[in-house]
């Protein structure tokens, strides 16, 4: 299983934030902090504001914040949210072209395989991703004030 790094980046500014508490940040920030494309980051940003994992604030002291807890961001949910196409074969597709989908035995473990992935991850939410034990690292890794 492979995520596109549009779930990536949505990831990533997920758990920044996260660290910032109620301190606004901004897409240039996090993509200095990554080392990641601003343009790249703000698509992810607005849809991220549009399904309600964050909230903007305009103007010169603008920026933006979780609007969700950390536990209440779910792994899984956010990756059914933000990957546009879980079809890991081509037999998932609605453009499959393969000619023995009918008879194929792999199909069945994929579905399997898909299913068992997004089931571990649904065990997960953000807090999960920055728990206490790796928070000093993450700050310094990121730079956080």
């Amino acid at each position: 299983m492979h995520i596109t790094r549009y779930t990536d980046y949505s990831l990533r500014v997920l758990i920044y934030l996260a660290e910032q508490g109620d301190r606004l940040a901004t897409i240039q920030e996090i993509a200095d902090r990554y080392e990641i494309s601003k343009n790249h980051l703000m698509k992810v940003v607005h849809q991220l504001n549009k399904k309600g994992y964050i909230e903007t604030i305009r103007g010169k002291k603008g920026g933006m914040r979780l609007h969700m807890a950390p536990n209440e961001i779910n792994i899984g949910v956010l990756i059914r949210e933000t990957e546009q196409d879980l079809s890991i074969v081509e037999c998932f597709s609605s453009k499959n072209a393969c000619k023995i989908t009918p008879v194929c035995g792999l199909k069945a473990m994929f579905a399997e395989a898909l299913k068992a992935f997004l089931e571990t991850l649904d065990k997960y939410t953000l807090a999960d991703v920055i728990q206490d034990k790796h928070r000093p690292q993450l700050v310094r890794l990121l730079q956080i004030a």
